[in-house]
């Protein structure tokens, strides 16, 4: 854990740091990917790097680290390094490249704090890094462990390709040679490896849409301007090879017979689909309610899918839409509006505004955060705020 020489100097230093993390993030990327430009193909994503969004999460992430050690120096946030270990191990991160992560942040970090840092500081941020470092490779060692199989990525064959509501697709694969395949659990996401026309390899995450034995089901939408969600749409049909990684993803149904709050959004039922459908086909007697949010029901993705299970274990199904028909609610969701079972353990899903506006009336309404779930598409820049 933190030593008591560096406690002092991070809390001293944290203010000043953490306001000049953000560009410290931006210039680290900067010089990783001058020193490394094949990080870009098939790793780091590029929107990501235009939009900012992995800097913010970066440097989030490490400031909140910092902070949790010195509030708490003899423990580690589980939870934040839980979350970033399941995307490194859906990437295929390695220990190595730790050491080619910190020669860089630590050079963008003496760079912008040329003026005020010292051995001593550099020394005391140096052991922070390597703490959630270290943190981090035992936990995606362990996560590569879980697997039936030693591979980062495999080929699987897409078997169906069937629009899913507005600018939405889902696709089937099945595995396209023999490597062992790892059961996915309900809520869990896989990395997609595709190649871009200009030849560049990206990956995205998808959560699993369904629970389906050895297939791998996945729904994407067309994002505007998205690189890897228009080469699904336009570019991949049935009989098409992608490499896909094995399951990753904490945010699963827990065990237990308390009541289930299912709250998603827009594409963001994907999670909360494979989690009703697992709940469906075991025939729960669990006490489960389904509340979605969109803008009309055709662009509701899996509808289908979701009143059906709905439908199988009697779960309450409540529905808003911008524009209202079939009987839905109109405009946005508020937990306000919905009598709340006791007891009930939340699972969220959709865009970030979405999730903290439920996740807060959940709180208010006696939902204790430690029984709020909640899946981020993309960087988390909500949990390392």
């Amino acid at each position: 854990m933190l030593s008591e020489k560096s406690r002092p100097i991070i809390e001293a230093t944290l203010p000043l740091v953490g306001s000049r993390i953000g560009a410290i993030t931006a210039d680290f990327y900067s010089r990783l990917f001058a020193a490394h430009p094949e990080l870009l193909d098939g790793l780091f994503s590029r929107s990501n790097q235009r939009s900012g969004d992995q800097q913010r999460a970066l440097a989030g992430s490490i400031a909140a680290f910092a902070t949790h050690l010195v509030n708490n120096p003899d423990t580690l946030p589980e939870k934040v390094l839980s979350r970033i270990a399941h995307k490194h191990a859906s990437l295929g991160i390695t220990e190595e490249q730790y050491g080619v992560v910190h020669e860089h942040l630590f050079a963008a970090i003496t760079a912008d704090l040329a003026e005020v840092i010292t051995p001593e500081i550099a020394e005391a941020w140096t052991e922070v890094y390597w703490l959630m470092a270290d943190a981090l490779i035992k936990l995606e060692k362990d996560l590569y462990a879980s697997q039936v199989n030693s591979k980062l990525w495999m080929p699987w064959r897409v078997t169906a390709k069937q629009p899913a509501g507005t600018d939405a697709m889902t696709f089937t694969l099945e595995p396209a040679d023999q490597t062992p395949v790892t059961d996915a659990k309900p809520g869990q996401y896989v990395s997609v490896k595709v190649q871009l026309p200009d030849g560049l390899r990206q990956v995205r995450q998808y959560s699993l849409s369904s629970t389906a034995g050895n297939s791998r089901v996945f729904t994407t939408k067309l994002n505007d301007g998205g690189e890897v969600s228009t080469a699904l749409h336009a570019g991949v049909e049935p009989g098409d090879i992608l490499e896909i990684s094995n399951p990753y993803g904490e945010i699963t149904l827990r065990e237990g017979d308390g009541p289930v709050i299912l709250a998603s959004a827009g594409i963001g039922c994907t999670p909360t689909a494979s989690i009703l459908r697992s709940l469906a086909e075991s025939g729960t007697r669990r006490k489960v309610l389904v509340l979605h949010a969109d803008k009309a029901m055709e662009n509701w993705a899996l509808s289908d899918q979701m009143t059906a299970d709905a439908v199988k274990i009697n779960a309450e199904l409540q529905l808003w839409l911008e524009n209202p028909q079939h009987g839905s609610k109109e405009g946005f969701m508020s937990l306000r509006e919905v009598d709340l079972p006791a007891h009930a353990s939340l699972y969220l899903c959709g865009p970030l505004p979405f999730m903290k506006k439920i996740r807060d009336e959940a709180i208010s309404a006696g939902i204790p955060a430690t029984r709020i779930h909640y899946e981020v598409f993309g960087p988390d820049v909500w949990l390392a705020n």
